[in-house]
């Protein structure tokens, strides 16, 4: 027998309360003027993005989280929720015995191998590219040239082979070329991790920005409940930025993504590494330690750090962090899109809505441009 269904305050209910799902309930409600409920699982908003000051020190509580855009859009309409603190992320790998910045440059080259191949590299580089241009690894793996091989292999067997062994259990060719994209080789010498015209954290932390992007008397938010505890509710439109193939009852099976466990570590001593992020492509079990004070340049006489280990997700366990795009998983996701299609009172958003491996100016420009039903 089928349960009658019982009407609600809110006129659209939105699934998540992480930046896809606060970005759609403001516009709802200042576009629209339309009472919206947002609901989440978890006990805090803010998705993955949710962070805590603990002891002076702002921890990014799922992974590392930096701001960087070049549009426009996104900037000033996030702005108006926060003040920002200007960050240039830098992130260093740790080869062997030393440090070199990321992604791949002139100044990393000049440190792994000797001067004399330095400079043939160098002139053969100038043959192939234009000052500042980046390809990604496995582009440069292409190229038939003895030299630029050599430094190919070299770049590829220390920085992406293991690390992507470890963070996604497929070689870095198994997967969408976007992925290789996001960590370029590059011919110039600035060693910053993005070149993005706006790079900043907001400065109350993204917890705080979330809150306030929440905080209109139209919206109502409400915590540590599931979507089907309101599945028997009346509304005029779902906003859904939870897994779709969960939404779908996995009637084509589970779509896959990689979890992460995060160890955080206190240390009584001011400083950790020179940076937020030093990423460990070779024999370490973990990818990354995260020292959490360069964010907001927080000075306290001790630190946060945490290890990040990539981990299977196993349904019932952790959290979905990355959806693990290739052309057969994009196939499947296809399939549970086309599958829902008929539920038109539904729109699916957000990296696990959407099954992207969104950024997140990606996700708010989603949010922003999306047709409202």
């Amino acid at each position: 027998m089928t349960q009658k269904k019982t009407k609600t305050q809110a006129q659209t209910l939105v699934v998540g309360a992480g930046l896809s799902g606060a970005v759609i309930a403001r516009r709802l409600a200042e576009e629209k003027n339309e009472s919206v409920l947002v609901i989440d699982r978890r006990e805090q908003i803010g998705g993955n993005c949710f962070d805590q000051k603990i002891e002076g020190i702002t921890i990014h509580r799922y992974g590392a989280h930096i701001f960087h855009t070049d549009d426009q859009q996104v900037w000033t309409w996030l702005s108006r929720f926060t003040c920002w603190h200007e960050y240039r992320h830098q992130v260093q790998a740790q080869l062997r015995d030393q440090l070199i910045f990321l992604p791949f440059n002139l100044n990393a080259l000049e440190q792994c191998f000797a001067p004399e191949k330095v400079t043939l590299m160098k002139k053969t580089l100038k043959q192939h590219f234009a000052s500042g241009q980046k390809v990604t690894i496995l582009q440069l793996r292409q190229i038939q040239d003895p030299v630029l091989q050599e430094l190919a292999d070299y770049v590829y067997e220390h920085i992406f082979l293991h690390y992507t062994l470890k963070q996604w259990e497929c070689r870095l060719e198994d997967l969408d070329m976007s992925v290789a994209a996001r960590v370029p080789v590059v011919f110039d010498r600035d060693d910053h991790y993005f070149a993005n015209r706006y790079q900043a954290i907001p400065a109350q932390g993204y917890t705080a920005m979330i809150e306030k992007i929440l905080d209109h008397p139209l919206v109502q938010v409400r915590l540590d409940t599931d979507y089907q505890s309101l599945k028997n509710q009346v509304f005029r439109h779902v906003y859904f930025t939870g897994a779709i193939d969960e939404f779908g009852d996995y009637c084509f099976g589970p779509l896959p993504y990689r979890s992460l466990e995060f160890v955080n570590q206190k240390l009584d001593q001011e400083y950790y590494q020179a940076v937020s992020v030093v990423n460990y492509p070779e024999t370490q079990e973990f990818t990354r330690i995260i020292e959490h004070k360069h964010f907001l340049a927080e000075k306290t006489p001790y630190t946060w750090i945490t290890r990040e280990y990539p981990r299977c997700f196993v349904l019932g366990q952790g959290e979905r962090y990355y959806p693990i795009q290739n052309q057969a998983n994009q196939e499947l996701y296809r399939r549970y899109r086309d599958h829902l299609a008929s539920h038109q009172d539904i729109t699916f958003l957000g990296r696990l809505g959407d099954y992207q491996y969104y950024d997140m100016d990606k996700a708010v420009a989603r949010a922003l441009n999306l047709e409202l039903r």
